[in-house]
């Protein structure tokens, strides 16, 4: 039986990774945020943009609980391609500002309904689904950006983990020796595993 003890734990996670979100553009500049990071594209602030989307969509028509922001049509296949990069016009402030009200109406959302309320997700092979599911896939959804993230930010100026892990890090001359390290030994395996008969 799921019981509220688990929409708690999951709620209270949730939270803890949307703020993990956020920290991975403090101090950053507004190129940086912006910058494609990868070979798609992917950004820091893009990724909060995104989780916006997901989470207006997923605590909102779901449970028939409209998000009160204008939303495209779920099946917009423009609106979910685009909702990964900020557009110039788009502000720091107004993204970061937009995922706060996002998170203020799913846990509107969270807080109101039991558990095991009936929610139905028209996209899913299965549609039919419970509080718990949609807890569970944006909980996953968040971590899964935040790792995304999380990697983002190391590239750019060697930050990892959440804001009080960073407080923590050690040098930068820890972290090269053993980057080096871990080189040495991923060319020993294939060292042995390119000569073996």
């Amino acid at each position: 039986m799921i019981d509220d003890f688990a929409k708690g734990y999951l709620h209270s996670d949730l939270r803890e990774v949307r703020e993990v979100m956020l920290w991975k553009l403090d101090g950053l500049s507004e190129y940086d945020i912006r910058r494609p990071l990868t070979s798609t594209g992917t950004n820091l602030l893009g990724l909060v943009k995104h989780l916006t989307h997901t989470e207006s969509r997923y605590f909102g028509e779901v449970f028939d609980r409209p998000y009160p922001e204008p939303l495209a049509r779920w099946d917009d296949e423009r609106v979910w391609r685009d909702s990964m990069w900020p557009t110039e016009y788009e502000t720091r402030e107004e993204i970061i500002d937009g995922y706060r009200r996002a998170w203020e109406h799913s846990d509107a959302t969270i807080n109101t309904l039991a558990v095991d309320s009936a929610g139905h997700v028209p996209w899913w092979p299965r549609p039919n689904v419970k509080l718990f599911n949609i807890l569970v896939h944006v909980l996953t959804e968040t971590s899964r950006h935040a790792g995304h993230a999380d990697i983002l930010r190391e590239q750019l100026d060697g930050s990892t983990g959440t804001a009080d892990y960073a407080k923590e890090q050690r040098n930068a001359a820890f972290w090269e020796a053993r980057r080096t390290k871990i080189e040495q030994v991923a060319k020993a395996a294939a060292a042995k595993t390119d000569h073996a008969p």
